[in-house]
């Protein structure tokens, strides 16, 4: 829609007129790599307190930092796969505040000279519309340690396993407009970077989280006062914050309060945001280059190499499957969601119907799957297994019906459907002598429904389901349908 001649995609109601939300995000992704950013440290996940730390990572006296050029490989690997201008020149900085779990005193990162520049993220919306949402930069920095505070009551305890560990901090531009948008845009990024293999995205051991910048004004105004919502760790609750925060915020307006630039947080248990800390007057952290660390000078030979790794990515690959199988839209949005997922399919559809293929991958595969809390990569049933299944039904070796019955048996045994059926004396009646003798059964232990029929022809149907159940599901249903017609004269 169109208000005081600004394009606005989604509004919120007040009780003063429409309001337009502003949202940008800041998202934190743990770099995969063996070893931390400036240390041989391990960068893994887990592990007992303390074990994960050398000199470098604990801040001792003389120890200096040292590039790991994986990290660096891979933030130029994201920055390609998210379209975006990659900077030949970058420089690490000392971002100094204090806090108990970040030993040195100072963070490293990146503030003027970024290794990632400008790029965009193209995101479909629920209504089956694009929208391009734009990073405004992607740099490298160390993570912090983790502090606790439930151990004892009287002591915190600090844990070093992550301080040092390599994070890209990728920025958006504040291009979001409602709670969808962002959790479709976190959605889409954290698959870029499973298909690149660059993070895990693996929000629940915060290797993906998200501060979130939240603003309201009247459409067509200027920008109004953001507030950011701290470390949210799901897209769930990414959606929530932003919901709970924008109906605050022009509800504080509203009831002639000023918005004050702060830092919150997100409660899950209540589903509210609550002030951390003022940021009214910006935190001074007196970024200056880090003397331990040289500016990074990137090549067009390195790019190059990189460039020759990238990975066929959601939306090559989604155009890819619609030309190629004739999928629709929403199908191979689906597919291709999880790079795993549309490997699974192109097995399974090779030589068969890509449109029965994607229905018992999306039906009946993700319902077990969703069930048994198990992985694709994880499922009992192989991509070749499903396809037999799928074959057993096409030649008419066995209905729709039992093939959902050879399905459970093949989750259970992990077994081939072929051999399945033969076990269990599955295979489907064809025989026409057979199968009259089924239909006559019905029909004379029901002659007050035959008398039905010649009112009400869709009768038919009715005993079809009679006699597919007297069968076991074995019967050829369409060879029942023709059997019934026949002898009712319909």
């Amino acid at each position: 829609m169109t208000i005081n001649g600004q394009d606005v995609r989604h509004t919120l109601e007040g009780q003063t007129g429409l309001w337009e939300i502003i949202i940008g995000l800041e998202i934190h992704a743990q770099v995969i790599s063996n070893s931390k950013l400036f240390s041989g440290s391990s960068a893994s996940y887990g592990g007992s307190p303390m074990s994960h730390v050398s000199l470098v990572d604990a801040a001792m006296p003389g120890m200096l930092p040292v590039v790991n050029q994986q990290c660096v490989r891979q933030a130029v690997k994201t920055g390609l796969g998210l379209k975006a201008e990659i900077n030949k020149f970058s420089v690490f900085d000392r971002k100094n505040y204090f806090y108990p779990d970040l030993p040195q005193g100072y963070q490293i990162s990146q503030f003027k000279y970024p290794i990632v520049g400008e790029g965009e993220v193209k995101i479909t919306l629920k209504d089956n519309t694009d929208i391009y949402v734009g990073i405004e930069r992607l740099h490298l920095e160390q993570d912090a340690g983790k502090s606790f505070h439930d151990i004892d009551p009287q002591s915190s305890y600090i844990d070093l396993n992550r301080s040092g560990v390599a994070l890209m901090e990728i920025v958006t531009k504040p291009d979001l407009r409602s709670a969808d948008e962002a959790k479709a845009f976190v959605t889409k990024l954290r698959s870029i970077l499973r298909y690149l293999e660059t993070c895990d995205g693996n929000m629940e051991e915060g290797s993906l989280r998200a501060d979130v910048n939240v603003s309201v004004r009247k459409p067509g105004d200027d920008l109004g006062t953001r507030c950011e919502i701290k470390n949210v760790n799901s897209i769930k609750f990414i959606g929530m914050a932003i919901e709970y925060e924008s109906q605050r915020q022009i509800d504080e307006i509203e009831n002639g309060n000023k918005i004050i630039q702060e830092t919150r947080l997100f409660d899950t248990s209540n589903g509210r945001t609550r002030s951390m800390r003022s940021k009214e007057e910006a935190h001074d952290y007196r970024y200056f280059p880090d003397p331990d660390l040289l500016p990074l000078n990137i090549d067009d030979d390195f790019i190059t190499s990189i460039l020759e790794e990238i990975p066929e990515l959601p939306d090559e690959k989604k155009d890819r499957l619609i030309g190629k199988y004739g999928l629709s839209s929403y199908d191979a949005d689906i597919l291709v969601s999880d790079k795993k997922n549309a490997e699974y399919f192109e097995k399974v559809a090779v030589g068969r119907d890509p449109k029965t293929s994607v229905n018992w991958i999306t039906g009946e595969l993700f319902s077990a799957l969703n069930k048994l809390a198990l992985d694709i990569n994880d499922s009992p049933i192989t991509p070749e297994n499903l396809g037999e299944l799928i074959d057993l039904i096409a030649e008419g070796t066995i209905s729709g019906r039992l093939a959902k019955d050879v399905f459970e048996m093949m989750l259970e045994t992990k077994k081939n459907p072929r051999k399945i059926v033969e076990d269990e004396n599955l295979s489907q009646i064809t025989d026409e002598s057979s199968l009259e003798k089924i239909v006559d059964k019905i029909l004379n232990e029901n002659p007050d429904k035959v008398m039905e029929v010649a009112e009400k022809p869709k009768m038919v149907g009715w005993f079809v389901g009679q006699i597919m159940k007297e069968s076991q599901g074995k019967a050829n249903p369409s060879v029942v349908n023709d059997i019934v017609k026949k002898k009712l004269g319909v």
